[in-house]
């Protein structure tokens, strides 16, 4: 067997030991990923079915939930929640930060609803409301405050898109 021979085989095995070696941290990254978990940083979502904000509603999950994430597709985050419900989010639903209301290093007790705290955490509650409201006594929030009361099914927005022959641009129907 001459020298060329063996160069050549050395060669070969280095070639397939660097293919192996990328393909192995290719998969670990792969695994590391689907496996990170975020929390939902809003007061309350809905888990869809599918990436889009037509998907029917598979569960409602509230701020601090800690999801598992299992793969994106544009800016729908795949996700598994505490209780195992699986569907999509929107990543702007969540944060890569653990959320919990804490004092100190102890979790806190309140009597806090989900919606105060998530408003809390923003910098946002009744006492900056009231103050504001005090302040800009001459604006009127009628309309505001009946909006929020408005609660709009996913398939009544999918009527509204379709008789606007509206096509959203990431997500679909």
């Amino acid at each position: 067997m001459n020298k060329r021979w063996w160069s050549e085989k050395i060669r070969t095995r280095k070639q397939l030991g660097i293919c192996l070696l990328t393909t192995l941290l290719l998969v670990a990254g792969l695994a590391w990923a689907a496996g990170e978990i975020m929390s939902v940083q809003v007061r309350v979502t809905q888990l869809r079915s599918r990436p889009s904000f037509l998907g029917s509603t598979v569960a409602e999950v509230g701020y601090g939930a800690q999801m598992t994430i299992k793969s994106k597709r544009g800016p729908w985050v795949e996700v598994t929640a505490p209780d195992g419900e699986s569907g999509w989010l929107h990543e702007s639903a969540l944060s890569e930060d653990e959320l919990a209301m804490v004092s100190g290093t102890i979790d806190a007790n309140t009597g806090a609803s989900s919606e105060e705290i998530a408003l809390a955490g923003k910098g946002f509650n009744d006492q900056v409301e009231n103050e504001y409201q005090k302040k800009h006594a001459d604006l009127d929030y009628t309309w505001v405050d009946l909006m929020e009361k408005m609660v709009i099914t996913p398939e009544q927005a999918e009527v509204f898109l379709v008789a606007g022959q509206v096509e959203p641009q990431e997500g679909g129907r």
